[in-house]
């Protein structure tokens, strides 16, 4: 099963290799890891997909939490998260086809960023299930080149319904 888990981290040279080497120690394999600055300059958000039982995740957690320079740790497999990955593709789009990657685009909402006499060049922002589907269904147009980011993930706020709220 895939577990997600959110490192908050200090910004600083050798985080991500030091975070890195203890997967490796412990032969943890890292299916998606997508790293960006947060809001405050002196911090870092690590997204970190891994594939294992509960056991596994727990001790990964742990394991996370003993590095010194990271901050936080938490475990999305227990909440309910918004998570995306993002994709650049390039599919083959000549113009007697292009009506036709058009309304894929659209169906899958994502938007065309570039346009050449034979490629278009895609993004698709969505769930790794419907990236997926979206390169199946323009294999049949042919696929240049792809580029797809890890997985980013956030909590969703649980906001009370209208009802408890008056």
């Amino acid at each position: 099963m895939k577990h997600i888990i959110s490192a908050l981290v200090q910004n600083k040279p050798g985080v991500l290799a030091h975070v890195a080497g203890m997967f490796a120690a412990r032969a943890f394999n890292i299916d998606s890891l997508a790293v960006g600055r947060t809001d405050d300059p002196a911090l870092s958000r690590m997204t970190i997909v891994v594939v294992g039982d509960d056991k596994v995740v727990e001790q990964v957690r742990k394991q996370l939490e003993k590095i010194i320079d990271v901050v936080k740790v938490q475990d999305f497999s227990i909440k309910d998260v918004v998570a995306h990955d993002l994709m650049l593709m390039c599919v083959h789009a000549p113009p007697d086809k292009r009506h036709e990657i058009i309304a894929l685009v659209e169906m899958f909402k994502a938007k065309v960023v570039d346009i050449g006499q034979k490629f278009a060049m895609v993004e698709l922002a969505d769930t790794e299930e419907k990236l997926e589907a979206f390169i199946d269904a323009c294999k049949p147009y042919g696929i240049k080149n792809m580029v797809r980011t890890g997985t980013v993930a956030m909590a969703r706020f649980n906001l009370p319904n209208a009802a408890e709220s008056q």
